[in-house]
């Protein structure tokens, strides 16, 4: 029976799964972002937010710790260096799975699974330029010349009169306020 075990077991014995979510977790910790099926996916984010959460504290026990689940001592450091320092004040959730399309080969459901703290696309806003608003009059090309000699006097009339109005709206303003 399969009471209370939670992990998926990726049709792999247990070694080979601890040695592939090992190479996969430090993967991730040296390149950032790594593409892999939906289910390697899931499964290391549940092995890696872990390792994440001991490297906040680094102490030589947790370092060792995480040396023991990693296998790789140039990960291991740059966890500790480079990625503790990044989500020091985060409470969780360090990584980020995004669904691709399935696999050319046997229609695997493929995934990235990256680092929140390090993906410039989603993190950062983005600097966009305004749009312009869109008329929803006639177009320019099918006014006439005598709509053309029109349309600006009308725009005189109406801005002088806006001008006008203006004025006597903040009188009445600040007659109501004294």
């Amino acid at each position: 029976m399969r009471h209370g075990k939670k992990h998926n077991h990726l049709g792999r014995t247990k070694s080979h799964r601890k040695a592939m979510l090992a190479n996969m977790a430090s993967s991730l910790i040296k390149h950032k972002r790594i593409s892999t099926t939906l289910a390697k996916a899931k499964a290391l984010r549940m092995y890696v937010e872990p390792l994440i959460t001991k490297s906040k504290n680094d102490t030589t026990h947790s370092r060792r710790t995480v040396f023991s689940y990693l296998q790789d001592k140039d990960s291991v450091t740059e966890l500790f260096r480079d990625i503790a320092a990044k989500v020091a004040n985060r409470p969780g959730g360090y990584t980020r799975i995004i669904k691709l399309n399935n696999r050319l080969g046997d229609n695997a459901e493929m995934a990235f699974i990256e680092l929140v703290d390090y993906n410039e696309v989603y993190g950062k806003e983005v600097a966009t330029e305004e749009k312009k608003t869109t008329r929803r009059g006639r177009s320019k090309a099918t006014t006439k010349k005598a709509d053309a000699t029109e349309a600006p006097a009308q725009a005189e009339v109406a801005a002088d009169e806006a001008v006008v109005e203006a004025p006597a709206a903040e009188e009445t303003k600040e007659d109501k306020g004294e």
